[in-house]
């Protein structure tokens, strides 16, 4: 099973979740870390190359954008509750600052 790395403060908004939603929120990155696709995800190439979304439905709607594409782990980018139709800028600012800063901590290692 992967290990799961959470960037910034994603791990403290998952836990914000209503317990629905966070409950089926890590049911889906357990099914991520086993090698499986979750129930319902998409990929975010807006953000970066690898990059996908866990979309869940549990009293509104929760989002949990990860990158899954290195071996030793998942990084977890952000984890918010989405309000409207269209996914908001400053949650794609802020899932793309952190794989930047990832892909710039890789490099450097």
């Amino acid at each position: 099973m992967k290990p799961v790395v959470w960037l910034g403060d994603s791990l403290l908004r998952l836990r914000e979740f209503p317990a629905d939603a966070m409950h089926d929120t890590g049911y889906q990155l357990e099914l991520v870390q086993d090698g499986l696709e979750p129930k319902d995800w998409k990929p975010m190439p807006s953000i970066g190359a690898g990059v996908s979304e866990i979309r869940v439905q549990a009293g509104g709607a929760f989002r949990l954008i990860y990158v899954a594409k290195f071996s030793e782990a998942i990084y977890v980018l952000h984890a918010f509750q989405k309000k409207t139709r269209k996914t908001a800028k400053a949650d794609v600012e802020l899932a793309r600052r952190r794989l930047r800063a990832l892909l710039a901590e890789r490099r450097q290692s």
